[in-house]
């Protein structure tokens, strides 16, 4: 049996539900542990389920935790956001701990290390299964810093990786002591003790972000874990009719990131860059408006996989998750970061020439997007976005870093 623990959005989610049902297609035994908010979710893939008592949807989040989370935009902040959330993570240390029994292999996100620990205890290999690139290279900085700060490399991974461990390192020693009395054998943060029996496996492009020649030969990365619907979307009325009757439009949607208090303000700044530009828009997640115009509509969730595909450009907030679907669908992007990796992912966009430069939150204005919608369509990045797509179309990295949990759960490891 192979359990896989991950926690977080549904976005954050998401790669882990796609790397479940790649097991079950190579014939492997498999459970998500995740948040009980999820459990439909999890469920309605065929996959089977474990629920955690808490996650962050069912406890009750301060929402200026919240706010500050969404707006942690330089290491000072994130580290204070981070440092938050140890005792968030409380909740679900000792759950995670009683539901990996019966395994035989654990796949971890990077902010659950008690899978590592609870491998060890049990004597079974275990894999760190990272949504980004997080370990120590000579070859470029880490996501928290990527393109932003003039930082030594080794610095920028020390960062990274200490706020991930920052997480889970109070719990899990709390945890130790009440349950053994002591801390494991040689504890410390596990995210660069790789090895035959601890493999790491990355989703990430080698043509978003090539591997780095010095990383260890048991980290694994050759693309994206992407999620495909488990059935086919139907649009309502409203959506099919907007995308049928005029160009394809600009999709524009923030995540879980978006502040509710910036509604208005931020419809605003995409009404005018649209009526500048002379583009058509669908707007996601920020909810309904009253008297929209001809060119705007407002839409709820609709799978990314499907409506990138058919949109003339993505803004979005730069999150990893939507940053590989927009790459994906072959159109060009906009990114305006809000915090963390988002500003290395609106970096690299603009560095590999398939979207514009990155406008920060606070720097989103009519002028800015307008000028952003401009060079985004212009025809070099479309034909940029379209050639990436096209590369990283014949990756296989749900089936290769599948293929390594595989052979560890069969004994077949290196």
């Amino acid at each position: 049996m192979i359990t896989i623990l991950c926690n977080g959005s549904r976005g954050d989610i998401q790669p882990y539900v796609a790397l479940a049902l790649e097991i079950k297609k190579q014939g492997g035994k498999v459970r998500v542990v995740t948040g009980k908010s999820f459990k439909d979710y999890v469920e309605s893939y065929g996959v089977d389920f474990l629920p955690l008592s808490a996650d962050y949807k069912s406890i009750d989040l301060d929402p200026k935790f919240i706010e500050d989370a969404q707006s942690s935009d330089n290491p000072l902040k994130m580290l204070l956001v981070f440092n938050k959330m140890k005792k968030y993570a409380s909740f679900v240390t000792e759950e995670m701990y009683d539901l990996c029994d019966g395994s035989d292999v654990i796949v971890y996100h990077p902010g659950c290390t008690i899978g590592y620990f609870v491998a060890e205890n049990m004597g079974i290999p275990s894999v760190l299964a990272s949504p980004f690139p997080m370990h120590r290279t000579k070859e470029r900085a880490s996501v928290v810093t990527y393109g932003r700060f003039k930082l030594p490399n080794k610095l920028t991974y020390k960062l990274l990786q200490g706020m991930l461990w920052m997480i889970s390192k109070t719990n899990v020693v709390s945890f130790f002591k009440k349950k053994f009395g002591e801390l494991p054998k040689g504890f410390g943060c596990p995210f660069e003790r790789v090895d035959e029996k601890h493999p790491s496996i990355i989703s990430c492009s080698n043509h978003v972000f090539s591997r780095p020649s010095d990383w260890n030969t048991n980290i694994y990365q050759s693309g994206y874990w992407f999620l495909n619907e488990n059935k086919e979307y139907n649009p309502d009325k409203k959506l099919k009719d907007f995308l049928d009757k005029g160009e394809k439009p600009i999709y524009f949607g923030f995540g879980s990131v978006f502040n509710e208090k910036q509604k208005y303000h931020v419809f605003n700044i995409i009404k005018k860059a649209l009526d500048n530009s002379g583009k058509r828009g669908i707007i996601s997640g920020m909810g309904n408006f009253e008297n929209l115009p001809d060119n705007i509509i407002t839409i709820g969730s609709v799978p990314h996989t499907w409506l990138f595909k058919k949109v003339a450009a993505v803004c979005h907030h730069g999150g990893a998750g939507t940053t590989a679907a927009g790459f994906s669908a072959g159109v060009p992007s906009i990114i305006v970061p809000f915090s963390n990796d988002q500003f290395a992912w609106a970096h690299r966009s603009y560095e590999l020439g398939v979207g514009s430069e990155s406008i920060s939150r606070k720097k989103l204005t009519e002028s800015a997007l307008t000028k952003a919608i401009k060079y985004a369509l212009s025809e070099e990045v479309k034909v940029n976005a379209k050639n990436l797509s096209e590369k990283m179309a014949n990756e296989n990295g749900l089936m290769d870093c599948t293929r390594i949990i595989i052979d560890l759960d069969k004994g077949k490891g290196k």
